[in-house]
């Protein structure tokens, strides 16, 4: 006996109705004819999948588990149906992609506009994940394309630069810091910290550069987007670090101060990544070569690299090396002649 969508789709009602019978009706099956399929599966199985009782049946675990595969099997069929319906209606392709809250925040919505525009033919899905995620999803092919901070984690990949950002601090107004035009991350460490989950680029940078000083963050509150950071920090809940473009908008919004961090990891790159293979599909190479024309490489670099320098900690001024005695004394005495 092969698996087939009706056994399947009557383990489901069995499961829902918590009766065979019941089960049969709702799929249209004489009540015979439901037993031996399901006994015919229980048979190639070889385990029970129900255990019947005097009020109905209940999943045995193994039926749970079967119950689990069969709503994740049925989700994908009809997002298969749904996708292959939509060329009938013109749509020549599905383009899959994932990227970083930061990305999602400051740069990709613009471009994704721009690129439906110019090719209304192709279906766009958009999923949020931190830069870990992405990469893992695109090297495994549950993804075409995805955008992230550095580092890259899988060898499986081609990157691309395709903007560059900076990191701003978020301090809710009347704070002790909200008066200056930029801070270190030092100052920050001495404050309870808002920030996204575990995970999220940004966070991890901080936890590093925290350790690098033998500090732990102050990590009050984790939360997953970036406007219920800001209404945290209007709350005096602590302070945050987050893109640029957000922290801009959300000064604009709510009673928070931005401020600029002075520090070469503030300035942080986006790249695109795709499956590392000899040749992309069309929609994809389109949508990537629209994100990262060749000739705007070389330029992002020099960008990244200009913004890192600006963003380092001033050299302190020199300080004279003090004058021997014995020489002091040499240039005071007086002379022989």
């Amino acid at each position: 006996m092969r698996l087939d969508l009706t056994t399947l789709h009557l383990v489901l009602a069995i499961e829902r109705t918590r009766s065979i019978t019941a089960g049969a009706k709702a799929e249209h099956l004489a009540l015979a004819a439901a037993s031996k399929r399901l006994a015919d599966l229980e048979l190639r199985l070889g385990v029970k999948l129900f255990e019947r009782r005097a009020r109905g049946v209940e999943p045995t675990e193994a039926g749970r588990a079967l119950v689990r595969h069969i709503r994740t099997l049925q989700a994908s069929l009809h997002a298969m149906e749904s996708e292959v319906v939509e060329f009938a209606r013109g749509i020549k392709g599905h383009l899959r992609i994932v990227a970083n809250g930061g990305a999602i925040a400051e740069c990709l919505p613009a471009d994704l506009a721009s690129f439906s525009n110019r090719h209304p033919q192709i279906r766009i899905s958009l999923e949020d994940l931190t830069s870990a995620e992405v990469q893992a999803a695109v090297a495994e092919g549950r993804a075409d394309v995805g955008i992230f901070t550095p580092p890259v984690l899988d060898n499986r990949l081609d990157t691309r630069s395709y903007r560059f950002a900076r990191l701003s601090v978020l301090v809710p107004r009347g704070h002790p810091l909200a008066d200056r035009g930029s801070v270190r991350f030092s100052d920050l460490l001495e404050y309870d910290l808002v920030g996204l989950h575990a995970g999220a680029a940004a966070q991890e940078v901080m936890r590093e550069q925290a350790a690098l000083v033998g500090k732990t963050l102050k990590a009050r509150l984790q939360v997953r987007g970036f406007d219920a950071i800001a209404q945290l920090v209007e709350a005096g809940l602590g302070v945050a670090v987050l893109p640029q473009g957000p922290a801009e908008r959300f000064a604009q919004v709510f009673a928070v101060q931005q401020l600029s961090l002075q520090e070469p990891w503030a300035a942080r790159e986006y790249r695109v990544a795709v499956p590392r293979q000899q040749s992309l599909s069309a929609v994809v190479q389109r949508f990537v070569d629209a994100l990262c024309p060749p000739q705007a490489a070389a330029a992002a670099a020099a960008a990244l690299a200009q913004a890192q320098a600006k963003l380092l900690p001033a050299e302190p001024e020199p300080v004279p090396a003090p004058v021997p005695a014995a020489a002091k004394s040499k240039r005071r005495a007086p002379s022989s002649t």
